[in-house]
């Protein structure tokens, strides 16, 4: 018998292809025990405001395919205050809303979290692009916005052999250089500019140079949108100009920026959002909460969500007073550890891109 009678599914933040994969496996899993499930449209703020819809089965016919989320979504601060959750758990209360599967990045499961300690058990999915949720090998969306963006950078290469020119591309990541960083090495770029490992601009220019000389035509240099200069402007622009003045080489920028957002999910991450919708269930029926479904490994397996998002702070350098001491020593080993391992595997795509770049 399912331990839960009736839950509600939302998703938060920004949009990933393959949200639309996993709602319709976390609806689908969930009917299929006996639960009633609800959507809860705008996120966090839907929960706020009560907007809630019934989900059937065919409800989530046909979403498999198609990128963003049919429930849409919000960035919610007013989530982020007492009152505003106080909100959304009268919301759960009105439909007797036992349980939330919340799809999205960090900021939502700081809010699956607040939820729990409420008396709201909830379980997230990882869905961002970004791929930036440390205690997880992979993110829903991620495998879908690398390819769109190394698309629109394979068409771009055409046009700078032909016209022997260098573009310096901006994508999107936040504050995790990995679409960047993927990309620049599937593209054949140059460089990677990424804010995790530090950019010699001076070796990369006379690198250039080097490859101009010996014949090469076209160039592309690939960096995240967290890389800013030191006065604060974007640096993809900024650097753009300076390889242009300094090689003789006409230098574009390009910013894909949200572009890379939509699109039809791939085939991986269709795959991975249906296995993390099924596993999300699952653990509702086992009586668990306030964990986040992961892949590690290639299995996909779940950890405190609470033990995520600090080991997440802890590798982004975002740690607060207080945030280790409710674990143990062991744990925030294991935290630093982990911390270690995912800056060595950037390490070892970066330097890959300088390997194959000539």
């Amino acid at each position: 018998m399912a331990k839960f009678r009736k839950i509600g599914v939302l998703a938060s933040g920004g949009d990933a292809p393959g949200m639309n994969a996993a709602l319709r496996a976390i609806t689908r899993k969930a009917l299929d025990e006996g639960m009633e499930v609800v959507g809860v449209v705008g996120g966090y703020s839907g929960l706020i405001h009560d907007e809630i819809i019934p989900l059937t089965p065919r409800a989530v016919s046909n979403i498999i395919s198609r990128g963003g989320t049919f429930l849409y979504s919000d960035r919610c601060d007013e989530f982020k205050t007492e009152e505003g959750m106080q909100k959304a758990i009268a919301t759960c209360k009105k439909h007797g809303i036992e349980a939330i599967v919340a799809c999205g990045g960090d900021g939502t499961f700081r809010g699956a979290t607040d939820l729990t300690n409420r008396g709201i058990p909830t379980v997230g999915v990882p869905c961002t692009i970004d791929n930036d949720i440390t205690a997880t090998d992979y993110t829903i969306g991620f495998d879908s916005a690398m390819n769109t963006a190394l698309k629109m950078i394979d068409c771009l290469r055409d046009t700078c052999e032909s016209h022997a020119r260098c573009n310096v591309v901006e994508v999107m990541g936040r504050d995790c250089g990995q679409i960047a960083l993927f990309t620049a090495l599937a593209s054949g770029a140059a460089a990677a500019v990424i804010p995790e490992i530090p950019f010699d601009e001076a070796g990369t220019i006379a690198r250039i140079k080097e490859m101009k000389a010996d014949g090469k035509r076209g160039f592309l240099v690939i960096v995240s949108e967290g890389v800013f200069t030191e006065d604060g402007k974007k640096y993809g622009e900024v650097l753009a100009k300076k390889i242009d003045a300094e090689t003789g080489i006409e230098t574009k920028f390009a910013r894909f920026a949200h572009v890379v957002r939509g699109g039809d999910p791939t085939l991986r991450d269709r795959l991975t959002a249906s296995r993390m919708g099924v596993r999300a269930v699952e653990l509702l029926l086992e009586g668990k909460s306030n964990l986040v479904v992961c892949e590690i490994d290639g299995k996909i397996t779940d950890l405190d969500i609470n033990y995520a998002l600090i080991a997440d702070r802890n590798y982004k350098n975002k740690l607060k007073p207080g945030d280790l001491e409710k674990f143990s020593a062991e744990e925030v080993a294991a935290m630093k550890a982990l911390a270690a391992q995912r800056h060595e595997e950037m390490l070892d795509v970066y330097r890959m891109v300088a390997e194959t770049s000539k």
